[in-house]
């Protein structure tokens, strides 16, 4: 109930501190716990990957991804994801707060359950404002990701070939490319172009969006969540911690921590922007994909 209407009070602040109000009515968060989130996040994925409600099973999961290993990556995740805005779900989106993993992270950081679960609900609302304010978004995601999961029609060679020049460039000490290091440099080397600059697209705009809404959930956090200050320092600090081995390289293969660092850089992007000219000017952003940040954007935002 707490969660419910905390997400429903996070609305209005968040309208007025993002200058976002597409002025449609609030739709109600979806309270949910783990297994219900697994299978919110299975219809998603269905839904973006062009599968059908009847048990049509798109191309990416029965060609490269079988169920059991989604299935597993999805238990995994589902463990720690507090909330999650789907912009593919009915009714045009919705926001899903996992109940069992807020109570445990609040009660591990040893903060005010009431200020937690509104502070949760600020990022997540916000992400229902950039969408719902601008729609161009679910379809420029949704084209990325149509172009990442196609079959390339590449000659085994060639992949070879930017794998093998990957393998040298870091045993070498060549830094790496915007969104190649790590995990992410492995994935590009086997993608083709275009298949690499829809997954630019997708980092940077996923790390645009999570950037934004922390730097949100921040500003407006002080006005409505008494505790704003002590739960950010918390919860950073948790996030810093260092994890056991095994959950390190699951973490890494499942790009848990490419996705840590959007929040971080993004939000550092999204302050430096919003310092500089305001957030009003900052909204040419949500224009079209044409005014996104480059990859190199993101680090020196002053150049976007």
């Amino acid at each position: 109930d707490q969660l419910s209407s905390a997400a429903l009070r996070a609305e209005i602040p968040v309208r007025e501190v993002t200058g976002l109000n597409e002025g449609r009515d609030v739709s109600d968060a979806r309270i949910v716990d783990r297994t219900e989130w697994i299978r919110a996040a299975s219809q998603s994925m269905r839904s973006m990957m062009g599968g059908s409600e009847n048990g049509d099973k798109p191309h990416f999961i029965t060609g490269r991804i079988t169920g059991a290993q989604t299935g597993a990556v999805l238990a995994f995740i589902s463990s720690g994801i507090l909330g999650q805005y789907d912009p593919f779900a009915d009714n045009g989106g919705a926001v899903l707060l996992g109940y069992p993993n807020v109570i445990a992270v609040e009660r591990q950081v040893r903060v005010a359950p009431a200020d937690f679960r509104l502070w949760v609900c600020l990022h997540e609302v916000t992400h229902r404002v950039q969408f719902r304010a601008n729609p161009w978004l679910a379809d420029h995601m949704s084209n990325a990701l149509a172009v990442l999961t196609e079959e390339s029609g590449e000659d085994v060679s060639e992949v070879i070939g930017r794998l093998t020049s990957f393998v040298r460039d870091r045993r070498e000490g060549v830094p790496p490319e915007p969104n190649s290091a790590g995990v992410l440099g492995v994935l590009r080397a086997v993608q083709s172009e275009p298949q690499q600059r829809a997954l630019d697209q997708l980092l940077v705009l996923g790390t645009l969006l999570e950037g934004h809404a922390d730097h949100v959930m921040d500003a407006v956090g002080p006005a409505v969540v008494p505790s704003v200050t002590t739960i950010r320092r918390r919860f950073d600090e948790r996030r810093g911690r260092k994890q056991p081995p095994l959950q390190r390289v699951l973490r890494a293969l499942m790009g848990i921590d490419a996705k840590m660092s959007q929040y971080t850089r993004g939000k550092a992007f999204v302050d430096h922007v919003v310092e500089r000219v305001g957030m009003t000017r900052f909204n040419a952003i949500w224009s079209g994909p044409e005014t996104l940040p480059l990859p190199t954007e993101i680090e020196e935002p002053q150049r976007w």
